[in-house]
């Protein structure tokens, strides 16, 4: 029928097509159908103009999951939040708060068990002054090995998967944020929240070139050493929570809604 197409979110590449999969795939896929592509980032738009795709058809807007973070940590904490975080004695200042999300397939297997391990150590190590919570995803690839692993560990709550208001203002309570997630490296950079991510490559480099991702992988003992410098050390920590946020302000819907508008008037 002809119908225009509008990619949002586009130009993201780490020029790896299994990693992350199937996003990286799906992503290509998405750039060869799209009429119009809005580009989060101006990396993004030189990744597309790099593919071949016209300037003309590419308006770089900021990333619209910024918009929704902005408009969720405005909001009151769910009531099971806010009990949450005096249980652990989080809001009493008795103890700090890592967050944990970890679910990529290419995380199946040998590489979530390390990660668990190493949310193990932390757990012993700090003892009552850390809580690491992990909402697991319900995938049996994660869900076996976590519980296994971590089930019944001193200092490590493990929670079902949470509504997206529960997991911001989880993250907005957070000193650390460990994840595997496109999205929650995002939101970490958004909240001014230090993020280890837990890939060997990310399709969101400018968080890391910004200083407050760090690219950790999955070795045990590597994502110990990072977690523990940034608990540790108050500059090391200072130096990625007050780095610059190049994923937008807030307003990327709106230059979508003008963009969509200008094409079609």
């Amino acid at each position: 029928r002809g119908i225009k197409v509008g990619h949002v979110e586009a130009g993201l590449r780490t020029n790896d097509k299994l990693q992350p999969f199937p996003e990286e795939i799906n992503r290509r896929i998405a750039s060869v159908t799209a009429d119009l592509h809005f580009a989060p980032t101006q990396l993004s738009r030189e990744n597309l103009l790099n593919e071949g795709i016209s300037d003309e058809h590419i308006l770089v807007t900021g990333n619209p999951a910024i918009d929704a973070l902005q408009q969720i940590v405005k909001m009151p904490a769910p009531a099971q939040v806010d009990g949450w975080l005096k249980e652990w004695g989080i809001s009493q200042g008795k103890c700090r708060l890592v967050l944990v999300t970890a679910h990529r397939r290419e995380n199946f297997g040998a590489p979530i068990e390390s990660i668990c391990n190493a949310i193990q150590a932390l757990a012993s190590h700090y003892g009552d002054v850390l809580q690491l919570v992990y909402p697991v995803h319900l995938n049996p690839n994660i869900q076996d090995p976590v519980k296994k692993l971590l089930g019944g560990v001193h200092g490590v709550t493990l929670l079902p998967p949470l509504e997206y208001i529960s997991l911001v203002h989880l993250m907005k309570a957070a000193t650390v944020i460990l994840t595997d997630s496109g999205g929650i490296q995002e939101e970490a950079t958004g909240l001014g929240k230090p993020a280890l991510v837990l890939r060997e490559k990310t399709e969101r480099p400018e968080g890391v070139t910004a200083g407050v991702l760090k690219l950790v992988g999955t070795d045990t003992d590597n994502i110990i050493t990072e977690t523990r410098r940034l608990l540790d050390d108050p500059k090391a920590y200072d130096a990625m929570a007050h780095a610059e946020n190049p994923y937008g302000d807030g307003h990327a819907a709106g230059r979508i809604v003008k963009g969509l508008l200008d094409y079609t008037s």
